[in-house]
């Protein structure tokens, strides 16, 4: 184990190559690469690193990169990419195919606002819009967070009840391009946490099949049944991943959400990545306060952890969620899943805040005021704009 201090994109870089080098005795690993701000030092790290068994691609554009990575793991190899804002935006076909065809593919989202106007700023609309797609999706708060959930991403991704692709995403500029101290572990160690991939459907010299070929509505409507299936199974393999994580790194990372002070929590705020760090030392100053506050820092959005969100929440009346994202014509993407996860349950006010948009600075300040805000509250009422600036 070394301590050291790195970028969130040499983090990410670093993680994805140390996986792929731990595959080298299987069949290899490979990356489909295209740049694109603020994602391109991962692929810089990963084409100067020196595979035992693999490949880094560059390709002309986002959607040959993903297309790479679906070769790469129809080949049998463990495969991974890096993408941000509209860059992610031309991979959409071959990102929902990478799903559908069940390829356990790791990508890196490095959260960038989607143009035009042209903004490369964090703004989470690129990786949520993906929502949809078969992918599971994972929120990062700090680099070391970062690395060690693309360590379990792969492990997840890649058990055979799950076999499902994976989105890693953190903040652009904020994460990415910032330094912390981060404990990278030994390539022994790495090997020994992330056995060989296994894609049990890879395509075979002497047992050809066709992939993705036509079918009739019942076969589809069980194509989805059994990703659904898959999902459903994510939490569970993830806990067995941490458990393992624990016994070889001698950490144990965040699960599907972190929980701060919310046991006798009145006010409970909803936040993820860095939003999320700001947000605890808001509450930790107001809980010196006397003020029943609390936070939860929402890590995993795909499969959404429902029935973990709703223990969390326990006794609390209100609830306010931070989106640094924007669905026209509805709100923020995390509140609507928060309200959908309420429905039927206990009796809370829900009140949205749409904060950060565009790479704006969310301050302690900010998150004060919307403290002060929802604590005064009676009702709830359409997703709140809040100035940034101030």
């Amino acid at each position: 184990m070394s301590r050291t201090l790195a970028t969130g994109d040499h983090v990410a870089g670093h993680a994805l190559a140390m996986a792929g080098e731990a595959n080298r005795d299987a069949r290899g690993c490979c990356a489909g690469a295209y740049p694109i701000t603020p994602q391109t030092e991962i692929i810089e790290y990963l084409s100067a690193y020196d595979f035992t068994k693999g490949r880094i691609v560059l390709v002309e554009s986002e959607h040959s990169a993903m297309a790479v990575c679906m070769g790469a793991a129809l080949a049998g190899g463990r495969s991974f990419t890096a993408s941000s804002s509209n860059g992610m935006a031309y991979m959409t076909e071959n990102i929902f195919s990478a799903g559908y065809y069940r390829l356990p593919t790791v990508m890196i989202a490095v959260n960038r606002t989607l143009g035009p106007p042209w903004n490369i700023w964090v703004d989470q609309g690129d990786s949520l819009m993906m929502r949809d797609a078969a992918w599971l999706q994972f929120y990062c708060d700090t680099h070391q967070d970062l690395f060690d959930t693309i360590m379990m991403s792969f492990r997840v991704a890649e058990d055979p009840r799950v076999m499902l692709p994976v989105i890693v995403a953190m903040d652009g500029f904020v994460t990415s391009h910032t330094q912390m101290v981060v404990d990278f572990p030994t390539q022994e160690q790495v090997d020994a946490y992330l056995p060989a991939c296994v894609v049990p459907h890879h395509l075979k010299h002497d047992h050809p099949t066709t992939m993705g070929g036509m079918t009739f509505p019942n076969e589809t409507e069980l194509h989805r049944f059994e990703i659904q299936q898959s999902m459903e199974n994510v939490i569970t393999v993830l806990e067995e991943a941490r458990d393992e994580f624990e016994n070889v790194f001698e950490r144990r990372p965040a699960g599907v959400m972190e929980c701060y002070e919310t046991d006798d929590a009145e006010t409970i705020l909803i936040a993820c990545n860095t939003m999320a760090k700001t947000l605890k030392n808001v509450v930790r100053e107001r809980r010196e306060k006397g003020e029943k506050v609390g936070m939860i820092r929402t890590k995993l959005f795909r499969p959404f952890p429902r029935k973990e969100l709703l223990q969390a929440i326990g006794q609390s009346s209100k609830v306010g969620v931070l989106d640094r994202n924007h669905s026209p014509g509805s709100g923020g993407i995390f509140w609507q899943e928060v309200a959908t996860t309420l429905q039927g349950g206990p009796d809370v006010l829900l009140q949205d805040y749409l904060v950060g948009l565009g790479g704006g600075d969310v301050t302690p300040e900010n998150i004060n005021a919307i403290i002060d805000d929802l604590q005064r509250r009676e009702t709830a009422s359409e997703p709140q704009w809040k100035d940034t600036t101030k």
